[in-house]
This record gives C-alpha cells, sequence and structure tokens, in this order.
C-alpha cells in the first residue's frame, strides 16, 4: 500500500506542479509532511538542503529520498515514477500543442499569468522555511550569524555569480565549525 500512496502522492505533484522544481517544493512539503507525514518539517528542510548540494532536480531528488525513507528502494523507484512519467507524458503532449499554437496570444497571456505565480511559490518556500532555517521572529536577533550568512550567500550569488554548489560547501563549512 505505501508503494501506490507513494506514487499517487508524487504523481500529483508530478501533474500539478507547475513551473519546474521549485515551485513544485511547497507542493511537495504538502504532500510529505502535512498530508501523509512521512517526514517533519525539520526533516524536510534537511532533505532539501542537501538534495541541492546533489546535480540534477530537486523535485526528483526529493521523491527519491523520500520514497526511500518511507519504502525501501521500491518506495524510490515509485516515488519516481510518481514525480517523473506524468510530467513526461505531460511534456510531449503539450509541447505538441504548444509548437503548434505558440504564436497564438492566448498562450502568450497563459505564460505570463503562470511567472508571477511560481514566483509567489518560490517566496512561499522561503517563508515556510524561514523558522526552520534562521529561527522565528523571537529568535533572530540571537541567530544574526545565521541570517548573516544567508545575505552573504544571497549577495555572493546575485552580486558575484558564485556557484551554488561552492556556496553550499562553504555554508556546509561553517556550519561544522561554527554552529554545531
Amino acid at each position: 500500500m505505501v508503494l501506490f500512496d507513494l506514487l499517487w502522492s508524487f504523481g500529483k505533484v508530478g501533474v500539478f506542479g507547475f513551473g519546474g522544481g521549485p515551485s513544485m517544493i511547497p507542493l511537495i512539503q504538502a504532500e510529505v509532511v502535512d498530508v501523509r507525514g512521512w517526514l517533519t518539517r525539520e526533516e524536510f528542510l534537511d532533505a532539501f538542503a542537501f538534495g541541492n548540494t546533489l546535480p540534477g532536480p530537486i523535485a526528483t531528488k526529493l521523491a527519491g529520498y523520500v520514497g526511500y525513507k518511507v519504502g525501501g528502494w521500491g518506495g524510490a523507484l515509485a516515488g519516481l515514477a510518481g514525480m517523473t512519467v506524468p510530467t513526461v507524458l505531460a511534456m510531449i503532449a503539450l509541447a505538441t500543442l504548444y509548437l503548434r499554437f505558440r504564436d497564438h496570444p492566448a498562450v502568450g497571456g497563459f505564460l505570463r499569468g503562470v511567472r508571477p505565480i511560481v514566483i509567489a511559490l518560490l517566496a512561499l518556500v522561503v517563508y515556510e522555511f524561514l523558522p526552520s532555517a534562521l529561527g522565528s521572529p523571537p529568535q533572530w536577533l540571537a541567530n544574526w550569524a545565521l541570517w548573516a550568512l544567508a545575505v552573504a550567500a544571497f549577495v555572493l550569488s546575485v552580486r558575484f555569480n558564485v556557484h551554488p554548489a561552492l556556496l553550499i560547501v562553504a555554508g556546509g563549512a561553517l556550519g561544522v565549525a561554527f554552529f554545531r
């Protein structure tokens, strides 16, 4: 039964997760933490952080991780199948339609309307991860070093185009050195 639950849960995310991996994170979190209780918020944040240290799409890495944690190797395969098969089939169908109707004003309007929603979903991920990563508002002053690290990583990424992998490794090293 757990394999079907994994297939179904990640299949829903794969079908309704418009905008790619990052926009799927709130859907995955809701399904895995809130609906199914397979992970706590902290475990999900750790899996998300760990997944970002590896190459490839975050949504499939989370599907494999959660699937493996819940159902072993069969669970990992069920989670990955649920996440990828609907998306691949939908992409082939939509690519066919898009190539045929890409110049239609309704298609352009649809895409312009979806983009802000994807940004809002990414902001939602940040908002929901904030307490687990940096503490709740009363703790923010006490966690000034974590905030400084987050701001520094943002500035290094945006202003100096430092690769995310380097930032993740540096953050991990600083965590081992100062935040144990």
